[in-house]
């Protein structure tokens, strides 16, 4: 069975991939405007998610909450958002959707420090 764990892990790699082929394809062509979108892609979406996944993969009794559901919800939603809307706002298309998907990213990032120091790291002896 998949856990949450499984997941964060499969959203990360998936934008570390997009995000190593947005890369090449900005180095070959020479247009390096999306570089901010791109950074994004891969810090919050490659690098944070990996790490939320690690996290749950070593702390079970917060993967295994209903909460940490809501918290993939949130990430996912939030790089959806951010990295387009970042695109967005520096081709000169306005800055809405990349406001959201800050806002849903901090979300984010508040449920896993609510989650974090309601579980502790590592796994709970008896």
């Amino acid at each position: 069975m998949r856990n949450i764990a499984f997941y964060f892990f499969g959203a990360a790699v998936l934008c570390v991939t997009v995000g190593m082929f947005w890369g090449i394809h900005m180095a070959i062509s020479g247009d390096h405007l999306m570089a901010p979108a791109h950074a994004h892609l891969n810090l919050v979406g490659w690098t944070t998610m990996g790490l939320f996944g690690l996290y749950y993969t070593v702390t079970p009794a917060a993967a295994n909450s209903v909460l940490s559901k809501v918290h993939l919800g949130f990430a996912v939603l939030g790089v959806l958002c951010i990295v387009p809307g970042i695109a967005m706002a520096v081709s000169s298309g306005g800055e809405a959707l990349a406001a959201i998907g800050s806002i849903l990213t901090v979300v984010s990032m508040l449920i896993f420090l609510f989650t974090v120091a309601r579980n502790g790291i590592g796994r709970k002896t008896a």
